[in-house]
């Protein structure tokens, strides 16, 4: 709506997938299920629920009056309450036996660990598809000489593939850190306002194990591995810190590779995708600005950022559970999945269409290569009977003179000068000679052969990506 805040994140940025898990039907419809699951668990153990109120709550899960619970909520300032109200609304006839034994952090601690994990599972295969674009472009460049940088100063050669196995190697890291994140999230069940099940004792008339066997059920149907061992009225909160700081590696990632890309640009090097009809700039039509890689590490300084919400809250649990982390994780987590989906959306759509301009990073690798070259030409010297030491002090004399000559906008000369030294030994043709870019990339192509080999298993189910952004 134009005439009423949106976040940009819902507006602009995120999938329709994460816009509908994170949506209030989905989270409510989850509430539901959770209800309907523990009614027809209590109703298998021997309480008395019947199978046809657990019939009536499963046939109304998707019919949700939220006008109706709003105004409950107004009036009674609870809203975990008013779905309880308009639940009962909806199946009349189960309106009695709704969150029986429950407390509400039964619906929504639940509930957000099913949405989180569905969203980290959704996440992992739009990192998946980053990784394989980035593993075909490491592949398709990973024999061309380009210039390294350190210090963003002029270094050794590298490869353009070696260079993006770089990022590719902090993706697959990334995946690591988010599948352990996944095989950790544990189910909380129906533990109770203080975490002791007491209100489940009291049902079950003492019987511990259908106790036990009411969470067994539950964690079981929501599809969960394992619950809490022990818990206050809500799942601890170390859990969204840990999801968080998850969402914040991939966000480190990312940044770093973007900026790279900004810095590439820069020098017209690599290039991110540019439309046709695309404008860079309202005053400089000319301007071709890298807004995608910018977008990435905007966002990305945004997620980085947002983990601090989860750490501070999970600092702060006072004893049982307190709740100010309530408001807090309503839009932290949430926005913090948004933001991450929006910036692997953008990373697909620029590692699947970069420009790779081969006759300038040819250019700038030849205009450096004569420094680079100089420890084989000091070798190649000896071999034609220099002396080593004479030999240095001639290259570094030289390679002064040619820096200054650069600096002053003249290309570079140093072949020239060390020729002219009639005790270096070599000609300016014999130097050149040994001006090959590729024989001073090292082990650059076998390395990003080697690396894909190894993750070739991982991406190879992995389907290929076509993400189109909104703006």
């Amino acid at each position: 709506m134009v005439d009423r805040y949106e976040s940009p994140l819902s507006s602009r940025y995120a999938s329709a997938y994460m816009l509908e898990l994170f949506s209030a039907r989905t989270r409510i419809r989850t509430w539901r299920r959770l209800w309907t699951e523990l009614a027809r668990a209590e109703s298998e153990l021997g309480l008395p629920i019947t199978p046809a109120q657990v019939q009536a709550l499963e046939a109304h899960q998707d019919d949700i009056d939220f006008e109706a619970a709003a105004a409950r909520e107004k009036e009674v300032r609870h809203d975990v309450m008013a779905h309880v109200h308009t639940y009962g609304l909806a199946a009349p006839e189960a309106a009695g036996i709704i969150h029986l034994g429950a407390t509400s952090c039964y619906v929504t601690d639940n509930a957000d660990l099913i949405l989180y994990r569905d969203a980290l599972r959704y996440l992992r295969g739009e990192l998946l598809k980053a990784m394989k674009n980035l593993a075909a472009f490491a592949d398709k460049y990973k024999a061309l000489p380009t210039l390294g940088y350190t210090h963003y100063q002029p270094a050794q050669l590298v490869t353009v593939g070696k260079r993006a196995a770089l990022w590719l190697q902090d993706l697959a890291g990334d995946l690591e850190e988010l599948d352990f994140t996944l095989s950790s999230i544990p189910f909380l069940g129906c533990r109770g306002a203080t975490g002791t099940e007491a209100s489940l004792l009291e049902l079950f008339d003492g019987d511990q194990e259908k106790c036990e066997t009411l969470n067994r059920l539950l964690r079981e149907r929501f599809g969960f591995d394992r619950m809490y061992d022990v818990c206050g009225q809500t799942y601890p909160r170390k859990l969204d810190s840990r999801i968080l700081s998850c969402l914040s590696a991939v966000a480190q990632s990312c940044y770093r590779m973007a900026n790279d890309l900004r810095l590439l640009q820069h020098d017209r090097q690599v290039e991110e995708p540019f439309e046709k009809n695309q404008i860079g700039s309202s005053a400089m039509p000319y301007k071709r600005n890298p807004m995608r890689c910018e977008r990435i590490c905007s966002l990305s300084r945004y997620l980085m950022a947002d983990t601090m919400n989860a750490a501070m809250t999970a600092s702060t649990q006072w004893l049982e559970r307190t709740l100010d982390d309530s408001a807090n994780r309503r839009i932290s987590l949430p926005e913090g999945f948004l933001c991450a989906d929006a910036i692997l959306r953008l990373v697909q759509n620029v590692t699947d269409g970069l420009n790779v301009n081969e006759k300038i990073i040819e250019r700038t690798v030849m205009e450096y290569l004569p420094f680079i070259a100089t420890e084989n030409l000091m070798m190649e010297a000896v071999k034609h009977g220099a002396d080593r030491q004479q030999a240095h002090e001639t290259i570094r004399r030289c390679s002064m003179e040619a820096t200054a000559r650069m600096k002053a906008g003249e290309p570079c000369n140093l072949p020239a000068l060390l020729a002219a030294d009639p005790e270096f030994g070599l000609t300016e043709e014999q130097i050149r000679a040994g001006l090959q870019p590729e024989k001073y990339t090292g082990r650059c192509a076998e390395q990003v052969t080697l690396y894909l080999k190894k993750l070739q298993p991982l991406l190879a189910d992995v389907a290929a990506s076509e993400v189109e952004i909104n703006v």
